[in-house]
């Protein structure tokens, strides 16, 4: 699918047929929310969606981790609520801490949790996830992904767009990687680019854009799995390490070690592919680096020699205070079907 979405192969043309079936459904359902036709549920707080319109690793969740400590500081009481992709929450929203079982409320929701000392909750019912949020006692929701869940109300609305892959071929599920048409990002509220730092922001610029916001993620060290050593990752450097990613961009993980001077045996899995010893066993005595998503999935095994890289977001310039004195200035409207 990558080779179909970001380079070429002649079985684009093939999926062309179902991507045309899935935009009348896309159009569809958004064109039923904004008619009336289907419900959308408000609740009693803000809420604020970080998502994507691509498939694939563009940065949300650490800009929702980044969001959820932004808001903490300035006094409010964030609650995050989360999918739970590839986990089983159950009939029940959910909430999720650092010890969770990742195959019951998925590894994002763990992670969310062990970085932000906030309320996590889990459920594919964004709707009930957000109602237990506001019980738990959080004044303000961030939704992690949901920017197409049309049915949980929201007041804001973040774009994270991967400033390295862009929008691949520019088309729809399955022949491209977008969920919804690029013209989506002229509804919400702001746009934010995780760019690359050696390639210029040139994705958006027709005649309807505005300014976006950029940010890198930066490495904090190398942390040892139970977290007995945190270590510069500069220390790495000229050493060769087999290099774990199930992530929905692995490549841009294993540049990041590189750009350290750190030789990297790519290892690259699905993105929240379970962890299993296979796939971190090799037959030498290197250290195994992988990222912090995936090493909450493995607790559970022999990890003598694994490591994993923390990483935050750091925002261009005035762009952090920007986009958080634009959340703090939310303002309730339960009339607002979407951004």
């Amino acid at each position: 699918m990558e080779k179909i979405w970001y380079g070429s192969s002649p079985v684009f043309w093939l999926l062309l047929p179902l991507t045309l079936l899935f935009a009348i459904a896309v159009a569809a359902r958004r064109l039923a929310y904004a008619r009336g036709l289907k419900k959308v549920q408000a609740v009693d707080v803000p809420v604020i969606v970080v998502g994507n319109i691509s498939v694939g690793g563009t940065g949300k969740t650490p800009v929702t981790i980044w969001l959820a400590k932004a808001l903490a500081t300035s006094g409010r009481r964030p609650g995050i609520i989360s999918r739970g992709y590839r986990g089983n929450v159950g009939l029940q929203p959910l909430q999720a801490t650092a010890e969770s079982d990742p195959a019951k409320v998925g590894d994002e929701a763990i992670l969310l949790a062990a970085q932000c000392d906030c309320p996590v909750v889990v459920h594919p019912d964004r709707v009930a996830a957000a109602r237990k949020a506001i019980e738990l006692g959080a004044d303000i929701v961030i939704s992690d992904d949901g920017l197409q869940h049309y049915r949980l109300g929201r007041d804001f609305e973040i774009a994270v767009v991967d400033g390295y892959r862009g929008f691949g071929n520019g088309r729809l599920l399955p022949a491209g990687p977008l969920r919804e048409p690029i013209s989506r990002l002229k509804s919400v509220d702001k746009i934010v680019i995780h760019r690359h730092p050696e390639i210029e922001n040139g994705i958006l610029r027709r005649s309807y854009d505005r300014r976006p916001l950029s940010f890198v993620l930066r490495a904090r060290g190398i942390s040892r799995l139970d977290d007995s050593e945190l270590r510069p990752i500069d220390e790495f450097a000229g050493s060769t390490v087999h290099a774990v990613a199930g992530i929905g961009h692995p490549e841009r993980f294993f540049r990041m070690l590189e750009s350290h001077g750190i030789k990297v045996h790519r290892h690259p899995l699905p993105d929240h592919a379970e962890i299993t010893a296979d796939d971190i066993v090799f037959d030498d005595d290197l250290e195994i680096l992988m990222t912090e998503k995936d090493a909450v999935k493995c607790h559970w095994l022999d990890v003598s020699k694994c490591w994993y890289v923390p990483v935050e977001v750091e925002f261009e310039g005035a762009d952090a205070d920007i986009l958080l004195d634009m959340v703090l200035a939310i303002k309730k409207d339960k009339d607002r079907w979407t951004s």
